[in-house]
């Protein structure tokens, strides 16, 4: 069962998450991290410069959950320029070790297996951020996605195009498909960290550690990994049935055991 930590604010579990990747880096500096996007890991992007400074994170590594299929890397709401903005500037990263999957159409129909590829050869992800769209989906897992699916090509269901609008024009300015890393290859990260915030998350945060596992709940396959922390605000735990022992678990912890 994953461990369910709530927290007070947002700002808290950036916190705890930014500890959690300075700790690692300090003691392995060719740390592999998979990088979200969006609203939810902020809080954490936000948090990491002040616990990494001093910290050698020149050989650090990322790989990107995903990114629009069709988008020129240069527009500022390509998943390229997102990283490059809000992770691999702030932290002083190599931007050559930072990589997100490539949606050029010259090359989509292989840009999966390129991309499985890179991660394999960088020795696998040690931390994998996550967030959980309304609908359930992780990366852009959508519902009916296969628990053994590998980085491939989607296309992005109403909900999360109409999520995904206000960072656009439009709707109509959201592509209609992006390559994401599969729920399989997430699965093989070593550690999976999901952050979750607000009430509109609720139900899918109950669904996705409560609920039945289904490929109609994406999220819910982080039931297969024998390392997960879910950090949910108060907000976002809502809707947990176990609230109160997960609560009680997680302050009672022995400290070495860390997240």
């Amino acid at each position: 069962m994953a461990e369910i930590v709530i927290v007070e604010t947002p700002a808290a579990a950036g916190a705890l998450i930014a500890d959690e990747i300075a700790r690692r880096i300090a003691a392995d500096p060719e740390t592999v991290l998979g990088l979200a996007t969006g609203s939810t890991p902020l809080p954490v992007y936000e948090a990491l410069p002040a616990r990494l400074a001093g910290l050698d994170v020149s050989r650090v590594r990322g790989f990107a959950l995903d990114e629009y299929v069709g988008i020129d890397p240069t527009h500022p709401e390509s998943y390229r320029a997102v990283i490059t903005r809000e992770v691999v500037e702030p932290l002083g990263l190599d931007p050559t070790r930072v990589h997100t999957p490539n949606g050029a159409l010259a090359t989509i129909e292989h840009a999966g297996e390129d991309y499985e590829r890179a991660i394999a050869e960088a020795g696998g992800i040690d931390l994998q951020i996550l967030g959980i769209g309304t609908s359930g989906h992780i990366g852009f897992n959508e519902p009916g996605s296969s628990f053994a699916s590998r980085t491939r090509v989607k296309t992005l269901v109403e909900q999360t195009r109409r999520d995904n609008a206000r960072f656009f024009d439009s709707i109509d300015d959201v592509p209609m498909h992006c390559i994401t890393q599969g729920l399989g290859t997430i699965l093989e990260a070593r550690h999976l960290v999901l952050l979750a915030f607000g009430a509109g998350k609720a139900a899918a945060v109950a669904q996705a550690v409560e609920g039945p596992l289904t490929s109609s709940l994406p999220g819910s396959a982080i039931q297969l990994h024998p390392h997960v922390t879910v950090v949910v605000d108060e907000a976002a735990a809502s809707e947990l049935t176990g609230a109160g022992y997960y609560r009680y678990a997680y302050a009672n912890k022995p400290d070495w055991q860390g997240i």
